[in-house]
């Protein structure tokens, strides 16, 4: 899908000089059905993927391979009518919310969204409503043909001795790991302190009348402070469970009682409610982190990891009931690569912390002893132990270490030359008009200039801001 980070970046650039040039000089470049493509379209789209390659510079090739991209989504969007493929008004509006969240919560405020745009969210939404529901339309039509294509293992042998064995990548070494984390509670005293601070500013709000926003700005811990406590409209499934069950309890305008959660005490007032969307502002009063109790924390983690080593449990149940991590607790610890996805870490990717445990586990079955890190997007200090799954060494890729990771690249490059057939067998159904020449080329046979050859130069592993009271 078309990176709408990179549009608003777009958006809030100022090339009046290209525009004036555009109004000058527009004309239409190709038309599919009903369909035309302006020459300014693919002037904008050439300069979204100079952006995303960091300006890197012009060349022809890459000004016609972003029109034939361009007829290539038309006629899909073409196909999606026939064979009746419909994206809802809702989906539309709940990923295009999903986006405008993202970026209010990296702009602040809707209101600095707005004044970024120029236009209110009502009109955005408006605005880019029909991009998106093009761009899921394409995307669908896409996955239906991709997902009924397979690769047999002789293809993906025959793949693999395609590739001259020096143009083969080297695989870092990687590791596979699992950890149970465990956030230490605040110290009984320090917590009922905290909680009184809550309870006298609740009540300075009920009954003195101090607006909430001004309270938030002196005395809360949220990252959100400079700007009143407010949170921008999110989907309640996105807060913390605690925080989005007493938020959708509450009547638009109604204050909270005292909310307790991992991060502190919260003080919350609904703004307003969409569905499952909600917008709120609260405050935060966190224990402060000198006054958590880290012994226990400790003291739990070597009991798990005592029941594992000497009474054989299984770490991964043990991670499912005990760990505090959100993320991986549920996948039974299982650690993957942000970047990837994959199992299989590069030991050169690790965090420092997690390079200086794993350095510490020689075999696989090592578990660590219970050491410090910064955990989650607030970088609170919390406790794991880490299990070193499985470990592998630097090599050149083969197939009897690599088979999966080479398959897909495999599968990938298989699924890319089918799609391109298709593409260009439902051209010759529709009406496609080119209105300026072009180059005497096949289309599918022009280099892509946005991607890297697969798998020469590609880094193959071994394997396959967040505001308060979110995930």
């Amino acid at each position: 899908m078309r990176s709408f980070f990179t549009f608003v970046f777009l958006l809030l650039l100022t090339f009046s000089a290209m525009g004036q040039q555009r109004q000058v000089a527009d004309q239409i470049v190709a038309v599919v059905n009903d369909h035309i493509i302006l020459q300014s379209d693919v002037d904008q789209r050439v300069f979204e993927f100079m952006q995303q390659m960091d300006g890197n510079r012009f060349d022809e090739r890459m000004w016609f391979y972003v029109l034939e991209s361009m007829i290539d989504n038309y006629v899909m969007i073409e196909k999606a009518k026939i064979d009746s493929v419909i994206v809802s008004d809702s989906e539309v509006d709940r990923i295009l919310s999903q986006r405008i969240d993202e970026l209010v919560r990296q702009l602040g405020s809707e209101r600095e969204l707005e004044r970024a745009f120029g236009q209110t969210i009502v009109e955005i939404k408006a605005e880019y409503g029909e991009q998106f529901r093009q761009d899921l339309l394409v995307n669908r039509v896409r996955q239906k043909k991709i997902s009924r294509i397979n690769i047999t293992r002789p293809e993906v042998i025959d793949f693999f001795n395609s590739i001259p064995q020096d143009s083969l990548p080297i695989i870092p070494e990687s590791v596979s790991l699992s950890q149970i984390t465990v956030i230490p509670p605040p110290k009984a005293q320090a917590r009922e302190n905290a909680r009184n601070l809550a309870v006298q500013l609740r009540d300075s709000i009920l009954h003195h009348d101090v607006p909430l926003e001004d309270l938030a700005q002196r005395h809360s811990d949220g990252p959100t402070a400079s700007q009143g406590g407010g949170l921008p409209m999110v989907n309640a499934t996105d807060l913390l469970p605690e925080y989005a069950a007493a938020a959708a309890a509450l009547d638009p305008g109604e204050i909270s009682e005292i909310v307790s959660t991992q991060q502190g005490f919260h003080i919350i007032r609904l703004n307003e409610r969409q569905g499952q969307r909600i917008s709120t502002h609260h405050i935060l009063i966190s224990v402060p982190e000198d006054e958590l109790d880290e012994d226990y924390a400790t003291e739990k983690l070597t009991a798990i990891r005592d029941s594992i080593v000497h009474q054989g449990k299984s770490f991964a149940d043990m991670a499912r009931r005990h760990s505090e991590d959100r993320n991986t607790g549920p996948a039974g610890g299982r650690l993957v690569d942000p970047q990837t996805g994959q199992r299989f870490i590069p030991v050169s990717d690790l965090d420092p912390a997690l390079y200086r445990t794993v350095l510490l586990l020689e075999e696989p079955g090592d578990i660590s002893p219970p050491r410090s890190y910064q955990y989650g997007e607030d970088n609170k200090r919390a406790f794991r132990i880490v299990k070193l799954n499985d470990r592998v060494e630097e090599h050149r890729a083969n197939l009897e270490q690599d088979y999966q990771l080479i398959r897909n690249f495999a599968l990938q490059q298989k699924s890319q030359r089918i799609l391109s057939e298709w593409i260009m067998d439902l051209r010759d159904e529709m009406f496609v008009e080119y209105r300026i020449p072009v180059p005497d080329y096949d289309p599918m046979d022009m280099p892509d200039p946005l991607a890297p050859e697969i798998p020469v130069d590609a880094d193959m592993p071994g394997d396959q801001e967040v505001p308060p009271g979110t995930n």
